[in-house]
């Protein structure tokens, strides 16, 4: 059961070559792995991106629904996808172990995996009406909110399904299906969103203008459209001949379904716990009054769009490290995961340096009121001197999802982000305890700092001298 192409994606290591050579060809692979990645991430985000803009134009009750309930469905999402994440690193150390027969049954486990997150998901999201109370809403902003969240589960299937089989297909190395599959979606979703939003005349139907609540449906639709387009192409593409989902169907089996969500869950809870918190900070700045709350959401953003290049280069390395380990190559592996803070500290120096010099234009890029320039050009020189330890404990992480060392990289997470992020960013902020006066915006800002940098220090610790026994031999 191998694939066509094994050899050309992610290719064994030739260790009759020098130290610097091998390094090299690691991060070619992590390029030729990351750049369909980066490229499928920025896909994903230019769906919201789309989603806020052409609400706005319908108007600001759209605008605030689909961005409250874009607020809920996000870090939901980030869960039951982190939880799903377990099956790259699982199917890609199938591969380089060679134990084709093991990628079906995982990948069907992985599937069975998200048709249960798929009704715990549905049921949360049709069910938020407590939490948008608490929000205290006008009725038009709730029915809004309330609309498009119905609308978008009901492409909740389509989407853990998407997930779950780009396990399938990252951990053989091609990324790039997933890449063409989310250009798709976004490509659908423009078209969709407007005959939705505004109301359209096709003929024999007649769509009617929904508002917001239209962008839950365009939203659906393309997932499912992107989702179907998967399956017949996974089951007529010769390159997966070997893994066609019918013919390698796979029965339940607990004990694979308790590997996957031991390795999982500590995944999906890290995704929340850093989600969560950037939620608590935006409530936190809300008294602050909305100069700050835009400025910080403006930074924040920017930021956002920065994290995709170290977020896709660390998945890109989850699938090389599980490879090689797989492979049993752990000296390749041990020197991935040492070069790769190297290439981590050049990703995050230029970021670092884009944000630093290009503050001010990013900031009037965003608004032309001088006020909310102002804060977030000196946000965004905080939010550059987190860069190099945001994207060194990013990618330490994923070295150890690559080794599956999940639970104590969650646990240093949880310290870094919510042990001392969140209080001492509140201390800075709104309390004169640490500076003469509260900093404001800034106090969350530097408190950020703080915690990424415990959070880089504690991880790549782990990475040079805590790595599974079979892993550290050479």
């Amino acid at each position: 059961m191998e694939p066509l192409d094994t050899n050309q994606h992610q290719p064994l290591p030739d260790h009759n070559q020098s130290l610097v050579t091998r390094t090299l060809h690691e991060w070619k692979q992590l390029a030729l792995m990351g750049a369909p990645i980066l490229i499928a991430q920025l896909a994903q985000m230019a769906n919201g991106v789309i989603d806020t803009v052409m609400a706005g134009h319908a108007s600001a009750e759209d605008l605030a629904g689909v961005g409250i309930g874009t607020s809920l469905w996000v870090p939901v999402l980030l869960f039951f996808a982190g939880v799903l994440g377990a099956m790259q690193p699982t199917i890609s150390g199938h591969r380089g172990a060679q134990e084709f027969d093991k990628i079906m049954p995982a990948t069907w486990q992985g599937i069975y995996i998200a048709l249960v997150a798929m009704v715990f998901m549905i049921t949360l999201l049709v069910n938020m009406q407590p939490v948008l109370t608490v929000l205290q809403l006008d009725e038009k902003t709730n029915s809004i909110a309330v609309g498009y969240l119905d609308a978008f589960a009901w492409g909740v299937p389509a989407l853990l399904l998407l997930t779950a089989l780009r396990g399938l297909t990252d951990g053989l190395g091609h990324t790039g299906v997933i890449m063409a599959f989310s250009l798709l979606s976004t490509l659908l979703n423009l078209p969709l969103n407007y005959m939705f939003i505004y109301g359209a005349d096709l003929g024999v139907v007649q769509v009617p203008a929904l508002g917001g609540i239209g962008c839950g449906w365009a939203t659906s639709i393309a997932n499912w459209c992107a989702t179907l387009a998967l399956l017949v192409y996974l089951n007529r593409s010769k390159t997966f001949a070997a893994f066609h989902l019918l013919s390698g169907w796979a029965a339940p089996q607990l004990a694979l379904i308790k590997r996957l969500l031991k390795l999982g869950l500590p995944i999906g809870f890290t995704s929340f716990i850093e989600v969560s918190m950037f939620c608590m900070i935006a409530l936190f700045l809300a008294p602050l009054g909305a100069t700050t709350v835009a400025a910080h959401q403006i930074v924040l953003n920017l930021v956002s769009l920065f994290f995709m290049l170290p977020l896709s280069l660390g998945i890109a390395i989850t699938l090389r490290v599980s490879f090689l380990v797989g492979a049993h190559d752990y000296s390749e592996a041990r020197l991935l995961a040492r070069s790769a803070l190297l290439l981590a500290l050049g990703v995050g120096c230029t970021n670092a340096s884009l944000l630093f010099f290009g503050r001010d234009w990013f900031a009037s890029l965003y608004t032309s009121d001088l006020a909310v320039q102002k804060i977030a050009a000196d946000l965004f020189l905080l939010g550059a001197l987190f860069q190099i330890a945001d994207v060194i404990q990013v990618t330490m992480i994923n070295v150890q999802r690559g080794y599956k060392d999940t639970k104590i990289p969650m646990l240093i997470m949880l310290l870094a982000f919510w042990g001392i992020c969140l209080p001492l960013g509140y201390a800075l902020t709104f309390k004169d305890w640490l500076t003469a006066e509260p900093m404001g915006a800034a106090g969350f800002w530097t408190a950020l700092i703080v915690g990424l940098i415990c959070a880089a220090i504690l991880l790549t610790h782990r990475v040079f001298y805590f790595v599974p026994q079979k892993a550290a031999r050479s």
